[in-house]
């Protein structure tokens, strides 16, 4: 039996390229080249039918290790909790109070980003903050 090597990971959304974005700076990602034939993603936009103008977006791990993050426009807007959210793991072997830091250190860096705190869960040893992205999608600082 084989096995599947790669993954993307997708999004709907009102507004690809901004999400996109955002997750971007979230992650360290960054916009891979345009299609082929295109020198902008500007160019191959303004190439497209005016329904698909805008219709995705996508970013990438510049090291090649993480998914692809990909972002398609959907007519509907978030109407509930997500069935699968990206746990942003900032504070891997951290403890207690020095998690909490560094936690609380990217929280407010994302918060500046347009990203929305919605609660701590903290115990006294590990610690985790619910987020929101720009379009209300929630996800964890782990």
């Amino acid at each position: 039996m084989s096995s599947i090597k790669e993954f993307q990971v997708a999004f709907d959304c009102a507004e690809p390229e901004r999400v996109a974005r955002f997750w971007c700076e979230v992650l360290g990602y960054v916009v891979p080249p345009p299609p082929k034939g295109s020198d902008t993603w500007e160019d191959y936009d303004r190439s497209q039918p005016a329904e698909e103008r805008g219709a995705w977006f996508a970013c990438v791990d510049p090291s090649g290790v993480g998914p692809r993050l990909f972002f398609q426009r959907v007519p509907e807007g978030k109407a509930v909790k997500n069935r699968v959210h990206l746990d942003v793991r900032v504070a891997t072997g951290l403890v207690g109070e020095e998690r909490l830091a560094a936690l609380e250190a990217e929280c407010t860096r994302l918060l500046a980003l347009g990203a929305v705190r919605e609660r701590l869960l903290y115990d006294g040893h590990d610690a985790c903050i619910v987020m929101r992205d720009i379009e209300g999608n929630e996800f964890c600082l782990d």
